[in-house]
């Protein structure tokens, strides 16, 4: 994956942008030496790897607004980081950057149970926000895999989702407002603590903008009053074509589900290695989960139940109790860490529709042997959010470049059948060039003419979700 080279005239000035740098943030706060700066050099997609010019690590929205402030003046790119769980290089330095860390942005600022909404830093972890306000009967829905450590500010970045993103939405779905700051240090507030404001929907164009126009400091959330209860099945199938059927059938039959998630048989068999969930050995296994009262759960239960019978299961469980119900999910939030134990692998997150998942798994399962590299499919089925996960050998010369061919021919056959490159990891360099495959020129132009309104100069996150020679020649014409 090309990364442009680093300015010359940047890394010569190292030592004045690391004094400009300190003189506005607490001791500690900046990180220079090479060998820390190592610590940041790569995110989550750990195939590629950069060690930055810098590191920051400011505590409130006024550092953030100095740290950029300089950056500005002294042309020095800023790439923002959450917690580094970025799966698509989302937060990947260059050589010339100031890596912008928010973990030390980790307050709660406002609860407010009779509106709804909590505010809070942007560095504060997914998870912990429901921790803050799970006492009073309320949680924040989105729930990404990795939601004990990534970041809000991440979430907002990449716009993501999680198992339960069917009935609840993803992050857009439940942001009411943000505070972000500008690369020329402006502070600015978006939206705040209502459902909808007025005028340009402009907080629909920050989440999932990727670091692109801005850094989020603070974010309102929204909070939700916990379900009566909730319950999930667990469906086994000897087909993935005869599970995405099934996902398909519970969708059209006007069923809402909290969640559909899906799991093929490697991924069953490296969870039940790792974790030791009880599932079944099977080709393909679905949890699908319903909440609300026990008469509503019965409802819902009884017509998925019914679809899954035509298709013929070999293991139908319906969970009885609270312990039976977290073993179920046991195994799925443990899919991506025990597919590591296996071997290397790299996770996309195509998106395609639901009525395509038959054919689209069929057709990784072509391509898996055409490729000669195995392919593991954990996903949300329920709106199509597409998770393969290609194993490689790191160590193996060519085996990197054959694993990202191959996801390139997967995540164009998303696009050809009417779905998109991504659902909430963000395009950051992996899916960059690909941008073409799914977006006009024409397209392109009007996302890029929107980055040069927030970000002129072309600083903020460098070499990410455009085409890397477009991006390029922004940058220059801005010089």
């Amino acid at each position: 994956m090309e990364m442009p080279q680093p300015n010359a005239t940047i890394l010569a000035r190292k030592p004045e942008i690391v004094r400009r740098l300190s003189e506005v943030l607490p001791a500690g706060a900046v990180i220079s030496d090479e060998a820390e700066t190592r610590a940041y050099e790569c995110d989550a997609l750990t195939a590629y790897k950069c060690p930055p010019l810098a590191a920051v690590l400011p505590s409130s929205t006024h550092e953030v607004s100095e740290v950029l402030r300089v950056c500005f003046e002294l042309g020095v790119p800023v790439v923002p980081r959450g917690s580094g769980t970025s799966l698509a290089g989302g937060a990947l330095p260059t050589g010339d950057c100031v890596i912008l860390g928010v973990a030390r942005l980790n307050d709660v600022l406002e609860t407010d149970y009779e509106n709804r909404f909590i505010r809070v830093q942007s560095g504060r972890t997914n998870l912990s926000v429901t921790g803050a306000v799970e006492e009073n009967g309320f949680f924040y829905a989105p729930d990404p895999s990795s939601q004990l450590a990534c970041a809000i500010a991440g979430n907002i970045a990449m716009n993501s989702g999680g198992a339960h993103c069917l009935k609840y939405g993803v992050t857009t779905n439940n942001l009411l407002g943000v505070t972000m700051v500008l690369m020329d240090g402006t502070v600015t507030e978006i939206g705040g603590a209502y459902l909808d404001a007025a005028g340009y929907d402009l907080l629909g164009v920050i989440c999932g903008s990727e670091g692109q126009l801005g850094v989020v400091t603070e974010a309102t959330l929204r909070i939700l009053h916990k379900p009566e209860g909730a319950r999930p099945v667990l469906i086994g199938y000897d087909s993935n074509e005869v599970a995405g059927a099934c996902v398909s059938d519970i969708i059209k039959a006007g069923v809402l589900p909290v969640a559909i998630e899906f799991m093929d048989r490697p991924c069953i068999r490296a969870t039940e290695a790792f974790a030791g969930a009880g599932y079944p050995d099977c080709e393909a296994l679905l949890i699908v989960e319903v909440e609300g009262s026990e008469a509503e759960i019965d409802e819902q239960l009884a017509i998925i139940l019914e679809i899954a019978r035509r298709h013929d299961p070999v293991e139908l469980r319906q969970s009885t109790s609270a312990d039976e119900s977290a073993r179920i999910w046991l195994g799925r939030k443990s899919a991506f860490g025990a597919m590591g134990q296996i071997n290397d692998y790299m996770c996309l997150d195509g998106t395609i529709p639901v009525s395509q998942l038959p054919f689209v798994l069929r057709r990784i399962s072509e391509m898996s042997r055409d490729y000669g590299l195995d392919v593991g499919n954990v996903f949300h089925a329920g709106d199509g959010n597409m998770h393969p996960l290609i194993l490689y050998d790191a160590n193996k010369p060519g085996d990197l470049e054959l694993c990202e061919a191959f996801g390139a021919d997967i995540l164009k056959l998303c696009v050809e059948v009417g779905g998109c490159l991504t659902g909430e990891h963000g395009v950051g360099i992996e899916k960059r060039d690909l941008m073409g495959h799914q977006y006009a020129a024409v397209d392109l132009e009007m996302q890029m003419a929107v980055k040069d309104v927030f970000d002129p100069k072309w600083l903020l996150n460098p070499a990410k979700v455009f085409p890397l020679a477009d991006s390029a020649s922004r940058r220059i014409a801005a010089e």
